[in-house]
C-alpha cells in the first residue's frame, strides 16, 4: 500500500497598496466650456472628447473627476487647472 503526502504551500503575496488620488473639477458660471476643454486637454492631456465628456458632466452634475493616479502625478495638474481659473481640488 502505498501513501501519498499532500504537501500544502504557504503562498505569500505581497500586496502593492497604492493610494489613487482624484482630481474633482467643479462647476462654475465664469469659465466657457471652449476654455474648460482646452484646460483638461493641455493640463490632464485628454483628448478632446475626453475633455468635452468631461465638461458636460461637470455643466450637468456639478462636479467630474477628470484624473486619478499618484498625488505626485496630480498635483502640477491641478495647479495648472486653478492657474486657468477653474475650481478643482484633489481628493
Amino acid at each position: 500500500m502505498s501513501t501519498r503526502e499532500k504537501t500544502s504551500e504557504e503562498l505569500l503575496v505581497e500586496e502593492t497598496v497604492s493610494t489613487q488620488n482624484e482630481i474633482v473639477l467643479y462647476n462654475d458660471d465664469v469659465n466657457t466650456f471652449d476654455h474648460v476643454i482646452e484646460t483638461l486637454m493641455y493640463a490632464c492631456d485628454h483628448t478632446s472628447m475626453q475633455a468635452e465628456q468631461c465638461s458636460l458632466i461637470v455643466h450637468y452634475k456639478g462636479k467630474c473627476t477628470v484624473k486619478t493616479g499618484e498625488y505626485d502625478d496630480l498635483k502640477p495638474r491641478c495647479s495648472k487647472l486653478l492657474e486657468a481659473g477653474l475650481s478643482a481640488e484633489i481628493i
